[in-house]
């Protein structure tokens, strides 16, 4: 099997339902998301998994997170609050902007987790809450190129969509807590 063909198997275990951006600048990025239509932001401050790996090593990263849909599509915005030695930490710390990762939802975490290491994607985070669970992997195309899977209950995200459908732009920032 070629680099290519184990790269396009991750891509057959999930499409695409999310893009996701760690900014220098964390409201005015919802702000552009907002004039876009996308909406409403469901805003979780200090968010912190139960469990969480970054480059192989445990932490606890603090993180703001935001998300909204534009359509079928799901944007995140992330802000980590904390110091640790995340890929998030690394791409702000960088000074970069633009797409971080784009995320799938898969069936079985496990076997794309294998696909990944027989492809030579490096596994940058994993993470648990409750009974949801992910990673990120470094595809190797640079940066934006990390792909984040998820598996679990689908409930945030369908709680999402179903608030976006019909939106009438009234109250587009939304706190939370899980």
């Amino acid at each position: 099997m070629t680099a290519q063909s184990k790269l396009q198997a991750i891509a057959q275990m999930g499409e695409i339902m999310q893009i996701a951006f760690v900014p220098q600048d964390f409201d005015a990025t919802i702000a552009h998301w907002v004039k876009m239509g996308a909406g409403p932001f469901f805003l979780l401050r200090g968010n912190q998994a139960e469990w969480h790996q970054a480059y192989g090593e445990d932490c606890r990263p603090v993180l703001d997170i935001a998300l909204g849909q534009w359509g079928e599509m799901q944007i995140e915005v992330i802000r980590q609050q904390s110091p640790e030695k995340t890929v998030y930490s690394d791409w702000f710390n960088a000074g970069k902007e633009g797409v971080h990762h784009t995320c799938i939802v898969v069936d079985d975490l496990d076997e794309l987790k294998r696909r990944c290491e027989e492809a030579g994607c490096e596994i940058v985070i994993e993470g648990r809450s409750g009974t949801t669970r992910w990673l990120y992997a470094d595809t190797g195309g640079g940066a934006g190129t990390y792909l984040e899977a998820l598996q679990g209950d689908p409930g945030l995200n369908d709680m999402i969509k179903a608030a976006h459908r019909g939106w009438d732009s009234s109250d587009p920032i939304r706190e939370i807590a899980l």
